[in-house]
């Protein structure tokens, strides 16, 4: 007589139901499948893989591009005229996407290095999509209102480079587990050759991307120059309203060696510092001229310059999010500062001999000063009594009048030359964009005795990496932050250099050899010791396991009863997960 066993006994299995439930809502254990993963799912596997390495660049730039937050914001300002922080939503959305991307990608392999079959919800599919079209639409703005940002990327590779490159082995290494796993458990020769050369060619190609990485920090240390000097870009505006004499104090009191700033001239003839084209974003011209808020700065003469108020925006829209670190009595003080004459900036450099450069803006056409506006600059730097060996002179235009009238002036170029050129100028000065000039251009223009400042440098890592490259000056607005770099932050020799990365390219070596040779012994041994002996029962089982549900569950019983029969085992043994359990057999049957 045959004794009937209970039918379901299964061992709880919560971590594969949480991988299987949230990735494809897969939560019951006869919704799982070991089968092969349809070429559809496939498709989205490959879209998953390209959104998620798509997201992670984009994710970089913007961490990177810290350096060039208040740019981001001040172009929006330029192009909305409403000040506003845009970064905060593009980090938000971005880290956020990220994160639920990379979540998905963890998922994936799971399911890969468990045997499972891909089966991506629909719900996470529109996610993929939204995370990818958002982030194609964002480098797509990026690329029509910020295009020079993208060198930012490249730039920050000469100082992350030789740590992500361990970083890349070190996760191309773990990843062989899963490789080897694929490969140990197919049964297919074909397919073992093709995953074996994939991750091969992508493990060997990362151990020689050292020979291309370049970096200035891999240098001699004894060839390093002595610290690049700092020049306070609008002062510190991050401790202080921009071009106002509070943010140039607080830079001198961070031992800046020179002073920047954007002249523009009153309709009176005063030059008076001011980035902008208007007044609405550091004053409150709103509150004072409402009628004349769109007007461009230089229409407004000097007494009524000096009627508005420059420091109470700063503390009220806190563009740099320091605000809260300032004492009531700064506080006080920013409150009170009032819009900066060119003649206060230069006889407070004068008092701490400190090196004056600013960006003249010629008066708008219809302007009194239109065609005076280099004399009436002239007068008041002659007015202010400074020595004129501390200022740079920037403007290109009737730069042989200028030397006529103010010889001693050091002359500065804003557009990028070469050497030969700037010697036939008489130009001893350059200045530009910290991506405007590759390390070896700086280092050629060291060579040929002309000075070279780069702005606008804020971060330390960028300051190290132009340290090394041998570059005379930096313009930043945070020149309390670099005051903390007395050394660059790493610095290689190259034999040391050559050293790391062979050292981890043997041991991510190693650990692959070891993990495959693992991966294969376990296989083996697992196989060996499943060794049995089948009934026809069981083969038919195995070879039906795609049949259709009720045909399936009719041999399911025929080989309970068998086994029971003949003594094999019990209900609880061939349906309980282990190597002799029914998902053995399916495994089997699918394989």
């Amino acid at each position: 007589m045959v004794r009937h066993q209970p039918l379901q006994v299964y061992e709880r299995q919560l971590c594969l139901s949480c991988i299987t439930g949230i990735y494809g809502c897969r939560w019951k254990r006869y919704q799982r499948s070991h089968d092969d993963t349809t070429k559809w799912e496939l498709l989205w596997s490959l879209i998953l893989l390209f959104t998620f390495s798509a997201m992670l660049v984009w994710f970089y730039f913007w961490l990177e591009a810290h350096n060039d937050y208040n740019e981001f914001n001040w172009s929006l300002y330029n192009r909305s005229g409403k000040w506003s922080d845009g970064t905060v939503p593009v980090l938000a959305t971005t880290a956020a996407g990220f994160t639920y991307i990379a979540f998905l990608m963890v998922l994936a392999l799971c399911h890969v290095a468990l045997g499972q079959q891909l089966n991506l919800h629909w719900l996470h599919k529109i996610g993929v999509t939204a995370a990818l079209l958002t982030t194609v639409v964002g480098v797509i703005s990026i690329n029509q209102t910020w295009q020079h940002e993208w060198d930012i990327i490249p730039i920050s590779l000469q100082a992350t480079g030789p740590f992500l490159h361990i970083g890349a082995v070190a996760a191309v290494t773990a990843l062989s587990w899963i490789v080897a796993g694929q490969v140990a458990r197919a049964e297919k020769t074909s397919f073992q050759v093709v995953v074996l050369l994939l991750y091969l060619s992508l493990l060997l190609g990362l151990y020689v991307v050292p020979l291309y990485i370049t970096s200035p920090c891999i240098m001699d240390p004894s060839n390093l120059r002595p610290r690049p000097n700092v020049i306070g870009h609008q002062g510190a505006p991050m401790l202080a309203p921009e071009n106002t004499m509070r943010s140039f104090q607080r830079a001198l009191q961070m031992n800046v060696t020179g002073l920047e700033s954007d002249v523009a001239i009153s309709v009176d003839g005063v030059p008076f510092l001011m980035r902008d084209r208007t007044l609405r974003r550091t004053t409150d011209v709103v509150k004072m001229f409402p009628d004349r808020q769109m007007e461009d700065a230089a229409l407004f003469n000097w007494t009524d310059l000096q009627q508005l108020n420059a420091g109470q925006w700063f503390l009220k829209d806190d563009p740099f999010w320091t605000t809260h670190t300032l004492s009531p009595h700064e506080r006080n003080l920013i409150a009170n500062q009032s819009v900066c004459s060119l003649e206060q900036l230069l006889k407070l450099a004068s008092y701490h001999n400190t090196t004056v450069m600013f960006r003249l803006r010629r008066p708008p056409l219809g302007h009194p000063c239109y065609h005076s506006w280099i004399n009436d600059t002239l007068q008041a730097v002659e007015q202010s009594g400074v020595p004129q060996s501390l200022i740079m002179w920037t403007p290109d235009e009737d730069r042989d009048q200028v030397r006529e009238l103010a010889p001693d002036l050091v002359q500065t170029s804003l557009v990028k030359q070469s050497p030969q050129s700037l010697r036939e100028a008489d130009i001893s000065k350059l200045v530009l964009r910290y991506n405007q000039a590759s390390t070896q251009e700086i280092r050629d223009l060291s060579q040929k005795n002309i000075s070279l400042t780069l702005y606008t440098v804020n971060e330390p890592w960028l300051y190290s990496v132009l340290w090394c490259s041998h570059v005379s000056a930096v313009s930043s607005e945070a020149p309390h932050i670099l005051k903390k770099v007395p050394y660059p932050i790493w610095l290689l020799r190259p034999d040391e250099y050559r050293l790391m990365w062979v050292c981890a390219d043997l041991i991510s070596f190693v650990v692959v050899i070891g993990i495959f040779i693992l991966q294969n012994y376990h296989m083996i041994r697992y196989r060996s010791s499943n060794m049995r002996s089948y009934n026809p029962e069981q083969i038919m089982l195995s070879a039906a396991v795609r049949k259709s549900s009720r045909d399936l569950n009719v041999m399911k019983e025929k080989l309970i009863f068998s086994e029971v029969g003949n003594g094999v085992g019990n209900g609880e043994e061939l349906y309980t997960d282990g190597p002799n359990g029914y998902d053995y057999y399916t495994e089997r049957g699918g394989s």
